[in-house]
Formats: C-alpha cells, sequence, structure tokens
C-alpha cells in the first residue's frame, strides 16, 4: 500500500527508518512531528523498488471549515529531485488523500537548492504555483534562504573546534574566545524548570522584538516526541542566566530551533557562544551539519541576517533553496485562500506588535 497503515509498528518503522537515513531527511518529516504539531493531522505515503523504500513524503492535514483540508509536506518529499518522473510519482500517491481530505491544494518545500533547470520543469507543470524568487515573506511558510554551518570537510572527516572556529568572521571568533575569558559558560538542561527557564527568556525576547511566541506545551510535546535528542541549553554567567535555546541533533543534522536572550549583560554576547557550544556538542556526537534557521531576504540591514552570516562564512554564507511549490487541487478556493493566508500572516504580526509595545510600556511605568 503507498498509504502508510500509521497503526502498524511495523511499517511506521520500516518507513521512519527510511526517512531518518535519506541525504534530505528533515526533522519536520519525521512522523514523530505529529506529536508537536498535534492540532494538525497526518498522513503519508511513499514508493516502493525490488521491495525497497525509495521515496517517502509525510503530511500534515489542516482541516477547513465546511470539511475541506490544505495538505502540507513541510520539507517534503524525500525523494531524488534529479528524477522528476519519481518526483511526479510520490506526489501521484497522495491522490487518495487529496479525495478523502477534500484538500484544496498540497504544498511541498523540500529541502534542495535553487536550480534553474528544476525551477523551470516545476513551473511547467499544470496546476502548480511555484515560490521562490520574487516571493515576499507573506507569501511563504518557511525562508528560502537557509544558513548552515557544514561540520565535516569536504572528505567527509569531522571538524576539530579549532577547524570549525576558523570558518567564522574575526568578529564571531573573538566573540566567542572572548566570551569564555570573561566567565560565560553554558549549561545543558533536562529538568522541566529548565524548559521553563528556557521559555522565559524565549518568550522576554519574543515581546521584546514584537514577534509571536510559542506557548510551553508546544515545547514539552517536541521533548517527548524526540527525546534526548533536543537539548536546552543555558549560558550563565556569575549567577545571571543570560540567553537559552531548544536544539534537536536530528540523527547528524542540527536545527537550531529556538532560542532568546534577555537585556542583562548583553555586551557579554552570550548567543555567540551559545551557538558554538552547540556545534562542539555536534561534533562530539559526530554531526553533519548546524542548521541555524533561515531568512527571508539576504538583508544586510538585517541583524539576524548578518548573526547567522557571521557562522555561514566559511560555507558560503546563505544556501538559496528552491521555495515553496502549491499543487493546485481546486482552483477557485485556491483563490480564496491566496488571498485570505497574507491578511492573516498580518494580524498576527500586528497583534505581536501590540503586545510588545504594550509589554514596554509595563516595563517602563514598574
Amino acid at each position: 500500500m503507498p498509504v502508510l497503515d500509521l497503526s502498524d509498528p511495523a511499517a511506521v518503522e520500516r518507513y521512519s527508518a527510511f526517512v531518518r537515513s535519506h541525504p534530505h531527511r528533515a526533522l519536520t518529516q519525521d512522523l514523530r512531528w505529529a506529536i508537536v504539531k498535534d492540532d494538525w493531522g497526518q498522513e503519508a505515503v511513499y514508493l516502493e523498488e525490488g521491495g525497497q523504500i525509495v521515496a517517502a513524503m509525510t503530511i500534515l492535514v489542516r482541516r477547513l471549515p465546511g470539511g475541506f483540508s490544505v495538505l502540507y509536506a513541510p520539507r517534503g518529499p524525500l525523494v531524488d529531485w534529479d528524477d522528476t518522473t519519481m518526483v511526479r510519482r510520490i506526489l501521484a500517491e497522495a491522490a487518495p488523500l487529496v479525495k478523502k481530505h477534500r484538500a484544496i491544494m498540497t504544498r511541498i518545500d523540500p529541502e534542495v537548492r535553487f536550480d534553474a533547470g528544476l525551477d523551470a520543469w516545476l513551473r511547467s507543470q499544470p496546476g502548480w504555483v511555484v515560490k521562490n524568487v520574487g516571493a515576499g515573506k507573506d507569501d511563504l511558510i518557511q525562508p528560502r534562504y537557509n544558513m548552515v554551518v557544514q561540520l565535516r570537510d569536504e572528505d567527509g572527516q569531522q571538524l576539530t573546534e579549532d577547524e570549525l572556529i576558523a570558518k567564522y568572521n574575526p568578529r564571531t571568533r573573538s566573540r566567542v574566545r572572548g566570551g569564555r575569558r570573561k566567565g560565560l559558560v553554558t549549561r545543558a538542561g533536562t529538568s522541566d524548570a529548565d524548559l521553563r527557564l528556557f521559555h522565559e527568556i524565549y518568550t522576554f525576547m519574543t515581546r521584546r522584538n514584537g514577534i509571536t511566541a510559542r506557548e510551553l506545551p508546544y515545547f514539552e510535546r517536541m521533548r517527548e516526541a524526540f527525546g534526548d535528542r533536543m537539548r536546552v541549553l543555558h549560558v550563565q554567567h556569575e549567577d545571571d542566566t543570560l540567553a537559552s535555546s531548544v536544539t534537536i541533533d536530528y540523527f547528524g543534522k542540527l536545527y537550531y530551533l529556538y532560542a532568546g536572550s534577555n537585556d542583562t549583560k548583553r555586551n557579554l554576547a552570550p548567543n555567540h557562544l551559545m551557538n558554538h557550544e552547540l556545534m562542539v556538542w555536534g561534533l562530539a556526537n559526530g554531526a553533519e551539519s548546524y542548521d541555524l534557521g533561515g531568512v527571508f531576504a539576504l538583508d544586510e540591514s538585517d541583524g539576524l541576517y548578518e548573526f547567522k552570516k557571521a557562522f555561514t562564512k566559511g560555507d558560503g554564507g546563505a544556501t538559496e533553496l528552491i521555495g515553496e511549490i502549491d499543487i493546485v487541487h481546486n482552483k477557485l478556493l485556491y483563490a480564496a485562500l491566496a488571498t485570505a493566508l497574507p491578511r492573516v500572516q498580518l494580524a498576527r504580526r500586528t497583534v505581536a506588535g501590540k503586545v510588545s509595545e504594550l509589554a514596554s510600556r509595563r516595563k517602563g511605568n514598574g
């Protein structure tokens, strides 16, 4: 059966083994990601050749009013993107799910480098809407540019810490070493109190920057899903905790997912040491790469982009991905959805900004 039977433990384990070993493997294509995204449904499809799985696609199902839905394969499908016939085949396996869930569209956004030939092929497919070059932040779910540090050399050999730090720009190397000299230390935590401390610092950062925060149960579900592969790391100086983060080692691919810092001793640049120590942890565990997360544009006036670029200097900076592809099943409802979604995103940012402003006022009055 090309649609995975999620109630069959043996079938689930076989599918999961393929997903976790694929060259394009992604945290969000793991079946356990559904534990984190518990407000979505889940399905999965796969292809077999010679009794072996050769392609897979884990799908989240967002139910909409009227019995309709949107299907979304975050960072999927996992397939050989040089074989466009196989790409078509794995997407065709989802046809029963399109009917079952009355899907308006299926969205994919594979972790595949932008390629002009692939882009042209995608755009030639009937009913496919490609969003990459020229797409704005409101047009996309995931940033198009990934900021990744490779933790192995071109021959596949693990870097030493000295080789790793040499890849950063000079200012970042100085901040990492200077932070250590000034007494910054990192501490990994596994307790509920550690997760709460992370969340406190993270939500402080979101209010300061006017962005929407995840609630604590989201991170509790993440820990449930990935267990010891999830690392909560704090940066401390004397009796103060200055920064904190959540990272997942997804079978050799490290994802720096969420982080924050407060306003205490910001001059010590705790986030620089935090990222470095997470990569050192990756080196110790044989990891291949460290994903700092993406950016929507290569904007040198954007402090977050500049921060990430400083670590990825030795790897050429940002990696441009192929973008998002919507495979449209219902043209009329898709058009309505395409109009509504940017408005929803704008409303969320507006609310987050107002919350941040209110928090700042209260702090000023307190």
